[in-house]
């Protein structure tokens, strides 16, 4: 028997979620290092596109 999908969230709600992973993400030890390290390639993009950037380049780490 197939378990239930989890009913969608509202739009709202994943917006509210993601803002408060960014603020965490934001805060972190390893992101504010990982923000000092690249800080040439990230002057114009927004705190949303640096998240992004940061989470996708820990992920692709810890993929290899």
């Amino acid at each position: 028997m197939a378990s239930p999908s989890p009913s969608p969230l509202p739009p709202f709600a994943d917006q509210h979620i993601w803002d408060s992973l960014k603020r965490a993400i934001a805060h972190s030890s390893g992101f504010q290092r990982w923000q000092l390290e690249h800080h040439s390639q990230l002057e114009a993009l927004t705190l949303d596109q640096q998240v992004s950037h940061y989470l996708r380049q820990t992920l692709e780490t810890l993929a290899y």
